[in-house]
C-alpha cells in the first residue's frame, strides 16, 4: 500500500524494480533525514504524546476510524503499550536507521520492554518477505512441535490457526514461538497485538466503555444573579445530550442534582494522537493531539484574549483545527506569529468581543481578569445580548462569580473554564478543561475544547470550576515542594539525587510530572513551563478558600512559605521546580 499521491487517488502497485532504484512513490521528508518512503507494515519511531519516541508498526486502522482530513498520516500501533494513533508522516522515523540513537537516549524499563517486543517480532518475521516458498515451509516445520510433524499441510494450517486464535500460553516464550504465520499481517504480530488490532473491528458490538449511558434528569444550572435580563435565554436542561463530534474526546458531566451524589459520564474512549516534541516558536510546530479526523470546527467566530504560556498553545491548536480566530494581547507583538498563520487582529478586548460569537480569555490572576473585563475598552463594553465569554484563567470563586454577574447583566452568556496543565500540554493539545456556568455555552464550545484538550469536565454552577482548579494546583504545588525537599535532603546526607529519582520512578509515585521536575533540578534547567509565581498565587488562593469554610490547609500553608522564599530569591519567572533553590540558600 502506498501513500496517497496528493490528488486523493491511490496509485496501483509499482512494477518490480531493480536493486538500488528509487521507489515510484513520492518521498516523504522525515525531520533532517534524507527523503524516505513509508508503507503499511513498516516499523517506525513515533512520538507518543509527552513520552519519548516509541517503536511502533504502521497498520490498517479499524474500519470505523476515519483518517484525518487534509493530513498525510499513518495509523501506528505501538509495541509494549495499549496505545495506537494517527501520526503525521513527517513525524515518523524508520525504525532501523534510528534504533541506536533512540536506545541511547531512552533508558526506561517500559521502553526496553517495547524494544524487546520489536526484536521478537523481527525474529519471527525474518526472511518472510524475501524467502521462497520452500524456505517458508522449512520455517514452519522448524517451529512445529514433534507431535505435529508428519501431519498433512492442511492439518498443520488448521492446528496452527487455532493456536493463533487463543491456545498460546500466556507469558511464556514457548507459546509465542509456536504461533503460526497464517498470513503476512496476522503472523507478523504477537497474539496480544493481534487481539488489539482485531477487537475494534467487530461489528455490532461496541466496546463496553463506548456504550451509551443515560444521564439522569437534573435541574438546570443555577442562575448567577437574581435579576432577569430581557432577551437572554438561560441554558437548557442538563438532561440534553452533549454535542460530541469527536469520538476520542472525553466529556464528563458533573450535574448538580437534588441528590448529593455526583453523576459522571464518560462519553467515549480517548485515542492518543502524537507528534514530534517541538517548541512554541512556531504554530506549525505546536501540533494538536486532537487531530484525529473527526473534529468539525464550529462555524462561530472565536476570539481569544491573552497569549501567554498557555494561551499561545491554545490558539495554535484552534487555528490548526480550522477555527476562525481573532486574537488580542496586551503586548501586541505576540500576535504577529498568529496573524501570519491566519488569525485576525483585534485592537481592543471590546472590539474582539463585539466582532466574535465566543470570546475566550486566559490571563494571569484575579486582578488581570477583572481589568480585562471592567477596564477601559474592556470586555464588558463589547458585550450585548447573545455574546459569549469564556474565562480560562485560574482565579478564585468570588472573582469569577463577579465577572459572571456583570456579563449576564448585559445579556451575555458566561462560562468559566480554567485549564489544568502546562506549556507543553498546551502545545500538545492535551489540557484538562474544568468548566462551570452556562451549560449551553459549554456545548457550543465543544469543538474548541476538543482542539485544545484531551478531557473536559462540566462541574455545574459558576464558581465550582474555580474551586476545583485551586484544589488541583494546591496538590500539585505541595507535591513539587516535597520533591524539592527530598532531593535536597538526599544531597546533604550524602545520597545520590539521581539514585533517589530512579527509585521513585520505579515506585508508586512514578509519573511524568515527577520525572520532568526532578530532571529540571538535576540539570539546573528552570526554563518556565509553569511559572513559580503562579503556583504560589494558586496556593495562596487555595489557603483562602480553606479559610472561607474554616477548613485547615497546613500542608499547603507550609508549601506556600517555601514558594514565598523562592520568590524572594528572584525565582518568580522561573519554572515552579525552581522552588528547589529555596532549600539550598
Amino acid at each position: 500500500m502506498r501513500l496517497p499521491n496528493g490528488r486523493g487517488h491511490r496509485p496501483p502497485p509499482p512494477p518490480a524494480r531493480a536493486p538500488g532504484r528509487p521507489r515510484a512513490a513520492r518521498p516523504v521528508c522525515v525531520g533532517k533525514m534524507a527523503a524516505v518512503s513509508l508503507r503499511l507494515g513498516d516499523l517506525v519511531w513515533g512520538k507518543l504524546g509527552r513520552y519519548p519516541p516509541w517503536p511502533g508498526k504502521i497498520v490498517n486502522p479499524p474500519k470505523d476510524l476515519k483518517k484525518p482530513r487534509g493530513k498525510k498520516c499513518f495509523f501506528v500501533k505501538f509495541f509494549g503499550t495499549e496505545d495506537h494513533a494517527w501520526i503525521k508522516v513527517e513525524q515518523l522515523k524508520p525504525y532501523h536507521p534510528h534504533k541506536e540513537e533512540m536506545i541511547k537516549i531512552n533508558k526506561g524499563k517500559r521502553f526496553q520492554q517495547a524494544v524487546d517486543a520489536v526484536e521478537e517480532f523481527l525474529r519471527k518475521t525474518k526472511g518472510k518477505d524475501q524467502a521462497p516458498s520452500h524456505n517458508s515451509t522449512e520455517e514452519k516445520n522448524r517451529r512445529n512441535s514433534s507431535e505435529e510433524r508428519g501431519k498433512q499441510s492442511a492439518g498443520e494450517e488448521k492446528c496452527k490457526a487455532s493456536l493463533s486464535e487463543g491456545k498460546v500460553k500466556k507469558g511464556t516464550g514457548e507459546g509465542k514461538k509456536r504461533v503460526s504465520s497464517v498470513s503476512s499481517e496476522r503472523g507478523s504480530m504477537s497474539p496480544m497485538k493481534r487481539a488489539q488490532d482485531q477487537s475494534p473491528r467487530k461489528r455490532g458490538r461496541p466496546p463496553k466503555d463506548e456504550k451509551d449511558l443515560t444521564i439522569p434528569e437534573s435541574s438546570t444550572v443555577k442562575r448567577v444573579m437574581t435579576g432577569t435580563v430581557a432577551g437572554f435565554k438561560w441554558p437548557p436542561s442538563v438532561s440534553e445530550p452533549v454535542k460530541d463530534s469527536d469520538p476520542h474526546f472525553h466529556h464528563f458531566l458533573l450535574s448538580q442534582t437534588e441528590k448529593p451524589a455526583v453523576c459522571y459520564q464518560a462519553i467515549t474512549k480517548k485515542l492518543k494522537v502524537c507528534e514530534e516534541e517541538t517548541g512554541s516558536t512556531s504554530i506549525q510546530a505546536a501540533d494538536s493531539t486532537a487531530v484525529n479526523g473527526s473534529i468539525t470546527p464550529t462555524d462561530k467566530k472565536i476570539g481569544f484574549l491573552g497569549l501567554g504560556l498557555m494561551g499561545s498553545g491554545i490558539v495554535s491548536n484552534l487555528l490548526k483545527m480550522g477555527h476562525t480566530v481573532t486574537v488580542w494581547n496586551r503586548t501586541a507583538e505576540k500576535c504577529d506569529l498568529f496573524i501570519q498563520e491566519g488569525a485576525r487582529l483585534g485592537r481592543t478586548p471590546a472590539e474582539v468581543v463585539s466582532t466574535c460569537d465566543i470570546t475566550f480569555a486566559c490571563v494571569s490572576d484575579p486582578k488581570a481578569a477583572k481589568d480585562l473585563v471592567l477596564g477601559p475598552s474592556g470586555v464588558l463594553q463589547g458585550i450585548r445580548p447573545g455574546k459569549c465569554y469564556v474565562d480560562m484563567s485560574t482565579v478564585d470563586a468570588d472573582t469569577v462569580t463577579e465577572l459572571a454577574q456583570v456579563i449576564v447583566s448585559r445579556g451575555g452568556r458566561f462560562l468559566e473554564a480554567p485549564v489544568s496543565g502546562n506549556q507543553q500540554l498546551s502545545n500538545d493539545g492535551m489540557l484538562v478543561i474544568l468548566a462551570a456556568g452556562d451549560r449551553g455555552l459549554y456545548e457550543d464550545c465543544s469543538s474548541c475544547f476538543q482542539a485544545m484538550g484531551k478531557t473536559s469536565f462540566f462541574l455545574g454552577e459558576v464558581g465550582n470550576a474555580a474551586k476545583m482548579m485551586l484544589i488541583v494546583n494546591m496538590v500539585q504545588g505541595s507535591f513539587m515542594a516535597t520533591i524539592a525537599e527530598g532531593l535536597t535532603l538526599a544531597q546533604v546526607t550524602g545520597q545520590s539525587q539521581q539514585t533517589l529519582l530512579d527509585i521513585l520512578n520505579q515506585g508508586q509515585l512514578a509519573s511524568i510530572f515527577l520525572d520532568q521536575k526532578c530532571q529540571n533540578i538535576l540539570q539546573g534547567n528552570f526554563k518556565p513551563d509553569f511559572y513559580l509565581k503562579y503556583i504560589q498565587k494558586d496556593l495562596r488562593l487555595a489557603i483562602a478558600l480553606g479559610d472561607s469554610v474554616n477548613h485547615p490547609t497546613p500542608m499547603a500553608a507550609a508549601a506556600n512559605e517555601v514558594y514565598k522564599r523562592a520568590k524572594a530569591l528572584d525565582q518568580s519567572d522561573n519554572d515552579m521546580s525552581a522552588v528547589y533553590r529555596a532549600y539550598i540558600h
